[in-house]
């Protein structure tokens, strides 16, 4: 809200000044730059002719961009300086202009120092410009983050998930038949087992030494 006021009474107060710089260049214009010399003339201003060429083109062309809200800080201080100069060179003669002159030239600077407000050209110019510097550093971050996304090796793998148990590389998960039990061999003949009265020698049996009949006589 306050700044919707201060817009407005910066508005109505661009207008007011530049309104009547406007109209005084105007009359200047229409009495001709002659008469008007004459005016600076009578005031015992030096160069009654430039000074009638530059107060005039001052204040058409100032109060017209004061208007407009156009350049507001350096044509507040144009008008503002050329109040000045006429207040101190050749001060007008009836008291009411001076009183104007003074009221124009505070009002200048103080529009040069505030600013134009938000409905003005300036304010139109400075959104654009901002506006443009912001899609013009969006841009420099995007190719910037796409330069970095190039320089990265592409073939990186992501991290694995810490959840999912890694499985080696090295390790067989294939699956493996079970090992068949190996058929013993019944084809070989099983060593026979002692009869009584051997003993086993080393492994082998040994046979039981026969004993010898008597002879007859």
């Amino acid at each position: 809200m306050k700044q919707a006021l201060r817009d407005l009474a910066a508005l109505v107060a661009r207008v007011g000044v530049g309104g009547i710089f406007f109209a005084n260049g105007w009359t200047k214009l229409e009495d001709g730059l002659k008469a008007t010399g004459v005016k600076f003339l009578q005031q015992g201003a030096p160069a009654p002719g430039a000074w009638a060429t530059v107060t005039m083109l001052t204040e058409l062309i100032g109060g017209a961009l004061l208007i407009a809200g156009l350049a507001v800080s350096i044509t507040g201080l144009v008008l503002f300086a050329e109040a000045l100069a006429v207040f101190l060179v050749a001060p007008p003669l009836n008291p009411i202009s001076m009183n104007e002159l003074i009221l124009l030239g505070a009002a200048s600077l103080l529009l040069a120092v505030v600013g134009a407000g938000r409905v003005s050209v300036d304010h139109m110019v400075v959104i654009r410009r901002r506006e443009t510097e912001a899609a013009n550093e969006f841009a420099a971050d995007s190719e910037a983050d796409r330069v970095i996304a190039s320089l990265r090796e592409p073939d990186k793998s992501p991290a694995p998930d810490p959840k999912e148990s890694p499985v080696s590389a090295t390790e067989d998960t294939a699956p493996h038949p079970r090992p068949r039990a190996q058929k013993r061999d019944t084809t070989q003949a099983e060593d026979p087992a002692p009869a009584p009265g051997d003993t086993l020698v080393a492994g082998r049996k040994k046979p039981t030494p026969r004993t010898r009949r008597p002879a007859a006589d």
